[in-house]
Order: C-alpha cells, then sequence, then structure tokens
C-alpha cells in the first residue's frame, strides 16, 4: 500500500470525527473525489429521476470523470484537513 493510498485510507476515518455536519456542497465533494479516489471513472447509470439524492451524488462524481485517481486522493486528503482545521 502506498503512502498516497494510507493518507487517504485515514481521512476518510478522520472524516467521521467532524464535530458538526458539513453542507449538502461540501458533502457531495467529498463523496464525488472519495469515490473518484477508490474507484476511479464512474461506470454506473443515473439513478431514476426521482432519486434525487442518488441523482446529486452521481452528477458530482460525473463532473471528475477523467481526473487520476492519485489527484483525487489528494484533493480529498486536502478537504478533510481543512475540514478538520
Amino acid at each position: 500500500m502506498t503512502d498516497l493510498r494510507r493518507e487517504f485510507d485515514q481521512a476518510a476515518k478522520d472524516i467521521q470525527r467532524l464535530a458538526t455536519r458539513p453542507d449538502n456542497d461540501t458533502l457531495l465533494k467529498l463523496y464525488a473525489l472519495y469515490k473518484q479516489g477508490s474507484e476511479g471513472d464512474l461506470k454506473r447509470a443515473q439513478p431514476g429521476f426521482f432519486d434525487f439524492v442518488g441523482t446529486a451524488k452521481h452528477q458530482a462524481w460525473a463532473q471528475l470523470n477523467g481526473v487520476p485517481e492519485e489527484e483525487a486522493m489528494r484533493r480529498y486528503i486536502a478537504l478533510v484537513h481543512q475540514l478538520l482545521a
């Protein structure tokens, strides 16, 4: 396991200790960066029309298509560190 992967996994654990819940836009950024960093480009079909949360998550992740996994991990780690500061 690389140092970047270890730091990414630690950031995923650290985000659990936030004292307050981030706003929805920040949560979507965290979700999208985590998924891009852990799974790469989106390969799933868009959720149904009435699945508003699923659609928002899908769109947030789709915007990161083409971003290398390592870059997404770095962005995720930076955002987590910013939120915990």
